[in-house]
């Protein structure tokens, strides 16, 4: 009976005990959750298009004259100024050209000087009636044809001095030079399909990319621009890495064609690069800006949740400090933010970290997020 009796007693202990033990579960602090309060704003958006890097200037390195190359004057991929030598080509027989259209040009003087003489000298003996007038004529059409003699004697040294100076190939654009194409002993001439060396200005670099026709447009009629007043219109680069470029462009220009088979216009854009880190032929996507939303807002990605159909949603605490769930649109994103148009309204304040332990229409104890994280 004792025994008994103790169990009694500790049943009716237990019993007094359990809706103690409900009682503080009821009473539970609410969840903490990370919030972040959003506001609307006028936000740019833009348009990511793919892209080549591409000189911004190039020169072909060519021989104006046939020779044997004899000496290579530049290292590869070093920086050249116009006007640096940078192939010599043998001399000897263009030197000796010179040395003759110089012979060439003495004869012609001394010819000149004879004939100028003969024709004073006929010109005083008419005056005296001594001469005959056919006699002055002829003398006279002799100094004009030696005149021409000369002249037609410069232009051969002239010609042959030319031809001399371009036997030292020199740099027709200021730039960095790659890899030489030829080397000393070889034969090249002026009309060789291969040029020796090619050089390129990458600073600063041109980016091309593509845009659809319609896109274009509607910059041509400036809705665009209009779209654009009042906004970041600054042109952005994304290397192929996925970093950000840190130097911004402009638009330079547009093709006046478009493609027929893809419906696409080639844009130029413009890009300082002091520290040579794009070279032509990178890939690379450009961020052009495109329109304003205006009373857009920026929400965290972290804060973005997906239902079970896909569909964006955000989880929002109330004035309650209850949870709700509002489907978003969302137009594109930003760095670590997504734009969203619709299914926010101003001050709300969206749940960015804690989903795990708390649901839609849970009470919780939301707590501001100090700093967003960097981008």
């Amino acid at each position: 009976m004792a025994h008994i009796s103790g169990l009694v007693v500790s049943l009716v202990f237990c019993a007094a005990l359990w809706p103690v033990s409900a009682s503080a579960q009821q009473a539970q602090a609410p969840t903490p959750v990370t919030v972040v309060t959003v506001t609307p704003q006028d936000v740019t958006l833009t348009s990511l298009l793919p892209g080549r890097v591409a000189a911004s200037a190039e020169a072909e390195v060519r021989p104006q004259v046939n020779g044997i190359i004899t000496e290579r004057l530049f290292d590869e991929g070093a920086d050249v100024t116009e006007g640096d030598p940078l192939y010599q080509i043998d001399r000897a027989t263009y030197e000796a050209t010179v040395q003759q259209a110089r012979a060439s040009v003495a004869q012609a003087e001394a010819v000149l000087r004879a004939a100028e003489r003969e024709a004073r000298r006929l010109v005083e003996l008419q005056s005296r009636n001594v001469a005959s007038e056919q006699a002055l004529d002829e003398a006279v059409s002799a100094r004009d044809s030696a005149e021409a003699g000369l002249d037609l004697a410069r232009a051969q040294l002239n010609s042959a001095e030319i031809e001399l100076s371009r036997t030292t190939i020199r740099a027709r654009l200021s730039g960095r030079i790659g890899l030489s194409l030829t080397s000393q002993g070889t034969l090249v001439s002026a009309s060789q399909a291969q040029p020796l060396a090619v050089i390129r200005n990458i600073d600063p670099v041109y980016v091309d990319v593509t845009q659809s026709a319609a896109d274009l447009l509607r910059w041509r009629r400036g809705e665009t621009e209009r779209a654009l007043e009042g906004a970041d219109a600054t042109v952005r680069l994304r290397l192929a890495d996925g970093s950000d470029y840190s130097e911004t462009g402009e638009l330079k220009a547009a093709e006046p064609n478009v493609n027929p088979q893809t419906g696409v216009v080639t844009l130029r854009m413009q890009f300082d690069n002091p520290d040579l880190l794009l070279l032509p032929g990178m890939y690379v996507q450009v961020e052009m800006p495109v329109e304003v939303a205006e009373d857009a807002y920026l929400v965290p990605q972290e804060g973005v949740v997906r239902d079970r159909r896909g569909r964006p949603m955000a989880w929002v605490v109330n004035g309650d400090g209850v949870i709700e769930e509002r489907a978003l649109d969302i137009i594109q994103n930003r760095g670590n933010d997504w734009v969203i148009d619709e299914g926010l309204n101003p001050g709300d304040r969206v749940v960015v970290a804690g989903f795990q332990k708390t649901a839609p229409g849970a009470t919780v104890a939301p707590e501001e997020r100090a700093t967003a994280p960097q981008q």
